[in-house]
């Protein structure tokens, strides 16, 4: 595994020189100034690699680009309205200039309206840290008393709204605000920015779209720019839904290996491959994440490793950003199963055998308390993520665990 990390530009708290001294080799970038839809250009492009390439004094820092993340994908692309055409021809002119840069992985997703959505960003956790948390009643009473999404009496059950009720009536106004905020405003790396109109915009346009209509128009949009990415030299790997699970009654489409496996077979290209994430994937407790790896392990581009811990029962749950060994996915399991795929790679002769992962996310500690990095991303948490892998990594590689050595 190439180790990487997740830089969001010179305005990110957690610098260059930072990241060196993690010890990540390699670097997860995008262009989030440049509005969704538009051509990524060439200059932009090399402003920020040489960004990535410099200490703060101007030196060299020995790291590269290595991932884009992400080059999103617009509403309009989703929806197949407006301009829809018009993005996937600048999303085909963005491909071929981060080509002609020498990237060659490119992460994306297909979330409709919001991206990944928590609402707590500094839960704290028993050791006085904090973490990113989904509250499944704290979201349900979003929905029903901020949003007021006309549906939503009709989508949730009797009991979830009985404790919505009680926990929004029991809310004070700064928690009300906090809360719209955290689910509405966009997360780090977020494609859109919107205002609580724009959601409800969004959602009615949405209100007849099933999951297998969103499914066709990804469908569609790979069936564009995927053989565009082949022949580029490329590798598209498509995020999945975080959390995984419809959410303010929009269809969600890549949330399960079946999904995931519909896709790949549908538009049958290595460009078209996975962004396979643990902590997304982990929140389903029907997501065998081991196995999800075995068996789309050909067509895995990119690995974000992390962890959570379901608080609930059911497919829609409750969950908080565990630490990254301790949470319900057996990383031990998953990473000898990412192992196992390099080593046949490697042995068939592909040049992308070692798949760049990132540590994703990670708990605040320390110093990260008052450091105020975008949430989800703190410094000294991710360090700590990055060297347990890192671990969990060379132990199983090591002649010893592989039965090359023995004394």
């Amino acid at each position: 595994m190439k180790q990487t990390w997740r830089w969001f530009g010179p305005k990110d708290l957690v610098s260059i020189d930072d990241v060196v001294q993690a010890g990540a080799e390699g670097i997860v970038s995008a262009l989030h100034h440049l509005p969704t839809g538009s051509i990524w250009t060439a200059s932009e492009i090399a402003k920020r690699q040489a960004e990535i390439e410099h200490f703060k004094d101007g030196s060299k820092s020995g790291l590269t680009w290595d991932v884009v993340e992400s080059l999103p994908v617009s509403e309009d692309i989703k929806k197949q309205n407006g301009d829809w055409r018009a993005h996937i021809q600048n999303y085909k002119a963005s491909l071929q200039n981060l080509a002609n840069a020498g990237l060659e992985v490119i992460c994306y997703n297909f979330m409709p309206v919001l991206d990944w959505t928590r609402t707590d960003l500094a839960w704290k956790v028993k050791h006085g840290g904090t973490c990113m948390r989904f509250d499944l009643v704290d979201f349900a009473a979003f929905d029903l008393f901020i949003l007021k999404r006309p549906e939503a009496p009709h989508d949730l059950n009797e009991e979830l709204k009985e404790a919505a009720e009680k926990r929004f009536a029991d809310m004070s106004d700064a928690r009300k605000e906090q809360l719209a905020s955290n689910i509405v405003c966009g997360l780090p790396g977020a494609a859109e920015h919107f205002s609580l109109d724009d959601v409800r915009t969004h959602i009615s346009q949405y209100a007849h779209m099933s999951e297998a209509k969103l499914q066709a128009h990804l469908i569609d949009f790979l069936t564009e720019v995927a053989p565009v990415a082949q022949e580029l030299g490329l590798r598209l790997c498509c995020h999945p839904d975080d959390p995984p699970v419809p959410l303010l009654g929009l269809p969600r489409v890549m949330s399960t290996e079946a999904q995931y496996t519909k896709v790949l077979q549908a538009v049958d290209v290595m460009a078209n491959g996975v962004t396979l994430c643990s902590g997304s994937l982990g929140a389903r407790p029907d997501n065998d994440l081991p196995g999800m790896m075995s068996r789309l392990g050909d067509r895995v581009h990119f690995l974000h490793l992390r962890n959570v811990l379901r608080e609930t029962d059911g497919i829609l749950c409750s969950f908080h950003e565990a630490e990254h060994l301790g949470g319900n996915t057996d990383m031990v399991a998953l990473i000898a199963a990412i192992v196992y795929e390099e080593a046949r790679r490697k042995a068939e002769g592909r040049s992308d055998y070692s798949i760049p992962m990132r540590p994703d996310h990670g708990q605040n500690i320390l110093d990260d308390l008052s450091r105020n990095t975008q949430p989800g991303y703190p410094v000294i948490g991710r360090l700590k993520g990055l060297a347990e892998l890192r671990g969990i990594f060379s132990a199983l590689e090591h002649p010893y665990a592989t039965g090359q050595q023995r004394h």
